[in-house]
């Protein structure tokens, strides 16, 4: 087995996760005491940057799995499964910032794989090759 994750975009967004918690923590350590937040706004706060965490994990955690039966692919939080035998090609454009899995029938539907960033260059121009070398 296989797997391909994101380089730049990994540690782009788990970069600035972490810059992000300790710049909250910093400021809420450097407010001044007659600051008070009210625990509707603390909650609010909370939430907010849960979000923002939750979407940069999002980002970083994607993969794509290549086995003899097929591909697992994970982009975010959506997982798709497809078998060798459902795809017709997969296909990066220059200059685009992911490939695409074609799957065969009359939609010839369209899976991104988000984990093989265009902007990884080199890295990029080798997984998609080697994932068209699995095709059968």
């Amino acid at each position: 087995m296989t797997t391909y994750r994101p380089i730049g975009a990994r540690v782009v967004s788990y970069g600035v996760a972490i810059v992000l918690i300790v710049v909250s923590a910093a400021i809420a350590i450097a407010l001044p005491d007659n600051i008070v937040f009210t625990g509707s706004q603390i909650a609010t706060l909370g939430l907010i940057l849960l979000g923002i965490l939750t979407a940069l994990h999002g980002i970083g955690r994607s993969y794509v799995r290549a086995d003899d039966v097929g591909l697992d692919i994970l982009n975010g939080y959506r997982r798709h499964q497809v078998a060798w035998s459902e795809i017709r090609a997969i296909a990066m454009k220059r200059g685009a910032p992911w490939p695409s899995l074609i799957l065969k029938g009359p939609d010839e539907r369209h899976i991104i794989l988000f984990a093989i960033q265009g902007s990884d260059g080199d890295a990029a121009s080798r997984a998609v090759a080697e994932l068209v070398r699995r095709l059968p």
